[in-house]
């Protein structure tokens, strides 16, 4: 980056302190960005939770979290009681708790010790830690809330109130799961489409009127308006209805800058020292794509439920059969804690039969199996970063959601996208061998594929010269991170920014 090296003196260099909410999922967004930002010449400071980061270290080794000069690493307590087991995702509604009650104290510590020695410039967290915006806001530093989830999952979620204030939430009795009512149409959210109640965000289908997690996201979402602007790992020709929808509603600007996973790759060269620095809580098997390259072209279906889904050991058989019965072959990642309080055990004849045509895998590098020419399907849960990767990679889906926004991305991929296929909830065998058959040879499935290489264009015409991906990010960085003030202190550091092609 010219006169921008890793060698200088990183105290000199505009600063980011970046807060990701901390699961996989969210991580991972964040340390995209966090890259982007050192990439444009920003010193980066990512802060993990203090069991995050001993499972970074555990995954990718002790070296993994030296950082750089100026990309460092620091941490502070989540609040959660100690566990025995230290290497799996923690209870999701317990994290929100305890982050929401306990982290403001150690945060603003760091963050005072850190504008100490290397002044703040700005502040992103997660949507979803916004105590941190208490401590931008006594820095007088701009904050950027980072929305790591779809636009559409936003639009439910910031919607709850109204659920509530017309009587659609709570549910009567756990009856009203089964009886049709969560198929009631939801016609009156701004830039939803043909979604029903099963669609929004799942954590509203209660009986109790203080579930936590609801009452949670409501707080939450409510700070956004304070903040000095939004991002969403979207692009605008995917969501532009929703987004144009939010822009209406929130104070703050909101930009779009997705697919961060995209944008990384056509602006990190391999060699540089920041492509080295990674953020995978589990250790990759790269022996899978060793495997990919002994098949056919678009012969492999791909198979992860995520960092977060669990399933019944009943339904893991179920999808081992459907898997096996429909005689492709298939990539199969299996987590030691997929299966709810057990161990993920597959029937030995499984085994037998698929040997030759499967491999099975605890954890992987999703964005290059994604990208592999051998695959041609992804049986997913919806998850958005694997949801946006897969579109990026032009693969179609067969989705199970599982919670969250995730029946929403479903909706959205299966009836606007035209790149998805839903599997029942409680599913079966049958349905699966169908599903599989049908997404790797059938007619839906050719359809599904045309589309999903179209929007696999449009995505990277978002993040390539030209697109509103790429200049929102560097819109963000000269009007909200780089404020005035700022500005003025670090004018040298803006003109390389925008002298060097990002």
């Amino acid at each position: 980056m010219g006169s921008l090296g890793v060698g200088e003196n990183s105290n000199n260099k505009p600063h980011v302190v970046c807060i990701p909410y901390p699961a996989q999922g969210h991580i991972n967004p964040m340390f995209m960005l966090a890259k982007l930002l050192h990439h444009k010449g920003f010193h980066i400071t990512f802060v993990n939770t203090e069991y995050n980061h001993k499972r970074l270290m555990k995954s990718r080794g002790p070296d993994s979290v030296e950082g750089l000069p100026d990309f460092r690493f620091e941490t502070i307590p989540d609040g959660l009681p100690p566990t025995d087991n230290d290497d799996i995702t923690q209870d999701i509604p317990t994290l929100c708790y305890y982050t929401s009650q306990t982290c403001l104290g150690p945060f603003r510590g760091l963050a005072n010790k850190l504008n100490h020695t290397n002044p703040i410039t700005c502040m992103v967290s997660d949507s979803i830690m916004s105590f941190s915006l208490e401590v931008s806001e006594e820095l007088g530093i701009p904050h950027v809330f980072f929305w790591t989830a779809s636009a559409c999952g936003l639009m439910g979620y910031w919607h709850y109130p109204d659920l509530f204030q017309r009587g659609l939430a709570p549910l009567e009795d756990s009856s009203y799961l089964t009886n049709g009512y969560l198929e009631t149409p939801i016609d009156w959210i701004p830039g939803l489409k043909d979604v029903r109640l099963k669609d929004i965000p799942n954590f509203i289908w209660t009986t109790n009127p203080d579930e936590f997690i609801p009452q949670y996201v409501m707080t939450e979402l409510s700070r956004a308006h304070r903040a000095t602007a939004i991002i969403i790992n979207t692009f605008e020709d995917l969501e532009r209805d929703i987004v144009d929808a939010i822009r209406s509603i929130l104070k703050p600007p909101v930009y779009t800058i997705g697919s961060l996973h995209s944008l990384l790759k056509l602006n990190i060269p391999e060699r540089s020292p920041v492509a080295s620095i990674a953020s995978n809580l589990w250790k990759e098997d790269t022996e899978c794509l060793d495997w990919l390259d002994s098949n056919p072209p678009n012969s492999v279906v791909y198979v992860n439920f995520g960092s977060i889904t669990v399933m019944s050991p009943q339904q893991l058989v179920e999808f081992a059969w459907g898997l096996a019965n429909s005689n492709q072959s298939f990539l199969w990642v299996i987590r030691p804690d997929l299966v709810t309080g057990d161990s993920a055990i597959l029937p030995p004849e499984f085994s037998t039969i698929t040997k030759e045509r499967s491999m099975l895998a605890e954890w992987c590098p999703q964005e290059r199996v994604l990208e592999h020419p051998s695959l041609g399907g992804f049986l997913t849960h919806c998850g958005w970063n694997s949801t946006i990767e897969s579109i990026c990679s032009g693969v179609p889906m067969i989705c199970w959601p599982f919670f969250a926004e995730q029946q929403m991305n479903c909706r959205y991929l299966c009836r606007h996208w035209g790149v998805g296929m839903e599997i029942d909830s409680n599913v079966k065998r049958e349905e699966v061998e169908r599903l599989v058959r049908e997404l790797m040879g059938g007619e839906k499935g050719m359809e599904m594929k045309k589309r999903a290489v179209e929007w696999k264009e449009r995505a990277h015409a978002a993040v390539s010269d030209g697109g509103t991906s790429r200049a929102n990010f560097a819109t963000l960085i000269h009007d909200v991170i780089m404020s005035s003030k700022n500005k003025e202190i670090n004018r040298m550091y803006l003109f390389n920014l925008f002298v060097c092609v990002l």
